[in-house]
């Protein structure tokens, strides 16, 4: 800061001192009462430009992470469409078993096979509705393709499931004109065919619930990634309320100060006209 000397009146040096003062303290009020008003520590890339260019990157991360939450929340609700489906076909085939089943006895005649042989028949025509209609967006679940879940932030962070077998009554090989209902034996014969149709469904849903039980995981691991990401980027990118609240008082008391300062010394001057009296 430049030396004062009140005898040379045509430059005053205090008062510009004082002047130099108080526009820096405005400047730094401005910054302070700028980060109270919006919240943000970083209002503009001359703040803090290292600190921005983090902080983009942890925003558009954490952005990313909530993406991937949705998403696993999603291939959640689905794999419980899938599961749904084949528990639907298991009971479906459960049942069908049980009557197969009493007619692989010779206490049923003709006419009570005939009538478990049609009632079959309306079990495998439902297996065959409830293949096609579990479906998701359009996607059919039960003999489809492979799917694949987007379940990070980076393009690479996918969960891929396999195809759900096709468990419809021809990929079970399953058909009544197999029953012949004067024969015990071919209702004990499609009563084997059955439980290797149920063993084929169970390992089907064996796989989803598997699935499904990874997801779960997936999703707390970054639920938890997505909170520190975020405090992250609120460390560098938000303002301490409190501190800047402090800064600003303090800012608003040199400013009056200045303000007196700089009064003082236009005045100081002035005492030079003694001698001239």
């Amino acid at each position: 800061m430049a030396e004062i000397d009140v005898t040379r009146i045509a430059g005053n040096i205090g008062a510009m001192n004082a002047l130099n003062s108080l526009n820096y303290i405005n400047k730094q009020l401005a910054v302070h009462q700028t980060r109270l008003a919006t919240g943000k520590r970083i209002n503009s890339a001359a703040d803090d430009p290292a600190g921005l260019t983090i902080a983009t990157k942890m925003q558009s991360r954490s952005e990313g992470l909530k993406t991937a939450l949705a998403n696993i929340a999603d291939a959640k609700n689905l794999l419980a469409v899938a599961e749904s489906g084949l528990g639907r076909i298991n009971d479906i085939l459960v049942q069908m078993r049980n009557k197969v089943q009493a007619g692989g006895s010779d206490t049923m005649g003709s006419e009570e096979r005939k009538a478990i042989s049609d009632q079959v028949t309306a079990y495998l025509a439902q297996i065959d509705d409830l293949v096609s209609q579990t479906k998701w967006n359009g996607t059919t679940l039960i003999g489809g393709s492979a799917l694949v879940f987007q379940t990070g932030a980076d393009s690479s962070d996918v969960v891929t499931m396999s195809a759900i077998a096709t468990v419809n009554s021809a990929g079970l090989t399953l058909s009544a004109s197999s029953l012949n209902t004067t024969d015990s034996a071919t209702f004990r014969t499609f009563m084997a065919s059955i439980e290797s149709a149920m063993s084929l469904v169970n390992a089907e849903l064996a796989k989803v619930g598997a699935l499904t039980g990874r997801l779960s995981f997936k999703e707390d691991q970054v639920a938890a990634a997505q909170i520190n990401v975020e405090a992250a980027y609120n460390r560098i990118m938000n303002a301490n309320m409190a501190e800047e609240q402090v800064n600003a008082s303090k800012y608003q008391i040199l400013q009056q100060t200045a303000t007196a300062m700089l009064a003082q010394a236009n005045a100081a001057p002035q005492f030079l006209l003694s001698l001239f009296r």
